[in-house]
């Protein structure tokens, strides 16, 4: 694996902590479902594995238990394809051509089936719900959760939308029930094993990595920036907060754009959920209202931008919070 070192920056004393902004202490909401099976069993490799990936979305989930994320898994080569690829060509010594060729798929291989079979449960359906339209209506909600079973299973399995419909071309979406079976990419990301040493965001190429202490990378994944230059913070900064299932604060100030927000002229507290503004995961830095968190519409990230956060995936976010920690060095680059 090739190693990565920090920059030189990173060496210096944390910044002065900042009280945490934008959000309200953290709720506790119902995760997505558990993948279930015996404590510390250790499982069989399947007949046929290990074996080369031998197209894109085979690619893209082996490329994902490996830490890096090529986003919403669509079986397709896209920016955010590459340049997973480019980040495992590096770390294997290849040309970093993003590009899926023959030397590439010799080396990136899949230990077990990239398929696997998801069955819905009542559990599942029970909490789908409507999400207001509204800054109003959205605070006056229970929970900001999975508005349909195809989003909720999307986001399980890091997959868009599409793909899970054209993985189950058979299913009336509008009228399923518990016990129904999905083919869905079967995607998990490594158990952490040590928190990460620094952090690095790329503005130019919209992603984020962390790095171990022994400068192995633990997860590498697209990230939406602000949409204005003069929002996208560069340099050295620091976590000072970090709140899972966190809820979201509302300030009608941040939104000068937003006619509803002119008219309310007051903030108001938004429950937590994978709806809630900032998703599942909440990392404020030492810049007021500055943080990396998650987002509603995970197949927009890195395509569209935001007001001057760092947007990623919640199962981007889900898993960096448990990377991350209070003082943690969050290097900004062009």
């Amino acid at each position: 694996m090739v190693k990565k070192f920090p920059p030189a920056l990173l060496v210096l004393p944390p910044t002065k902590v900042l009280p945490p902004v934008v959000v309200s202490p953290p709720v506790v909401v119902a995760p997505p479902p558990a993948r279930v099976g015996p404590p510390g069993a250790s499982l069989p490799v399947p007949a046929g594995f290990p074996r080369p990936v031998v197209n894109p979305l085979e690619a893209q989930v082996a490329l994902a238990r490996l830490g890096i994320s090529a986003g919403s898994i669509d079986g397709a080569i896209g920016s955010q394809t590459r340049q997973a690829l480019r980040q495992f060509q590096q770390q294997n010594h290849l040309p970093g051509t993003g590009a899926l060729d023959a030397a590439t798929r010799s080396l990136l291989t899949l230990e077990a089936d990239p398929m696997t079979t998801y069955t819905v449960t009542a559990g599942d359906l029970a909490r789908l719900q409507p999400i207001g339209k509204t800054w109003l209506e959205k605070s006056a909600q229970t929970a900001l959760d999975y508005e349909s079973e195809l989003e909720l299973v999307g986001e399980y399995c890091h997959a868009h939308p599409s793909l899970i419909r054209q993985l189950n071309p058979q299913i009336n979406w509008a009228k399923l029930i518990p016990g129904t079976r999905l083919r869905i990419p079967d995607l998990h990301y490594p158990d952490p094993t040590d928190k990460a040493a620094w952090v690095t965001i790329h503005l130019s190429g919209k992603y984020l990595e962390a790095y171990d202490e022994a400068t192995n990378l633990l997860l590498h994944c697209p990230c939406s920036i602000a949409a204005h230059v003069e929002k996208r913070p560069v340099g050295l900064l620091h976590v000072v907060v970090v709140a899972p299932h966190p809820n979201y604060t509302f300030d009608p100030a941040v939104f000068p754009e937003s006619p509803e927000a002119r008219a309310l002229g007051r903030k108001l507290i938004l429950p937590p959920g994978p709806n809630n503004p900032v998703g599942v995961a909440w990392m404020g830095l030492d810049r007021p209202g500055y943080g990396m968190h998650g987002t509603p519409v995970p197949e927009q990230v890195g395509r569209t931008e935001s007001h001057g956060c760092f947007r990623l995936a919640n199962w981007d976010a889900e898993y960096l919070i448990k990377l991350v920690w209070v003082g943690l060095p969050v290097q900004v680059v062009p």
